[in-house]
């Protein structure tokens, strides 16, 4: 039996939601990408099918929303500064990735976050382009994020 708990989740952008966390993991689909594009603030503009079907809403929920509608709770909001640090002084951002599906479950990713720039260099949007990650990463991720 799958147990689940509501956590209540303050953002990185000041911003509060109440969650239902189970401890059901949801296998990442073999052989796919999960792709999104967003608004230098964060707003979805973007996901692709495989983002759709791995965390449960619709394309309709997710369009229009902030990334972080996948945030779980298990994330450390230390580890979300870094990649925005990362990505708003026009790098690219790699890390292993908790996240939440619709339904409360959770699935691991290898995240990479590029910025887009438009003519005169200035950051405009950010792809993200999610992988199956290691296990052996995602062991390790764990065991960081506590400590963070």
């Amino acid at each position: 039996m799958t147990s689940s708990r509501e956590v209540e989740l303050h953002l990185y952008d000041g911003s509060t939601r109440t969650v239902t966390v189970t401890d059901q993991e949801t296998e990442y689909p073999i052989g796919r990408l999960i792709v999104s594009y967003t608004d230098i603030t964060g707003i979805l503009l973007h996901a692709n099918q495989a983002f759709v079907d791995i965390s449960g809403y619709t394309k309709e929920e997710l369009i229009g929303q902030p990334q972080n509608i996948l945030r779980h709770p298990d994330m450390p909001k230390a580890a979300f500064k870094g990649m925005w640090d990362t990505i708003q002084s026009g790098k690219t951002w790699y890390g292993y990735v908790k996240n939440l599906c619709k339904n409360g479950s959770y699935y691991w990713v290898y995240a990479t976050v590029v910025p887009s720039f438009d003519q005169d260099g200035k950051i405009i949007a950010y792809t993200s382009i999610r992988r199956m990650p290691s296990p052996e990463k995602v062991k390790e991720a764990e065991e960081l994020y506590k400590t963070l």
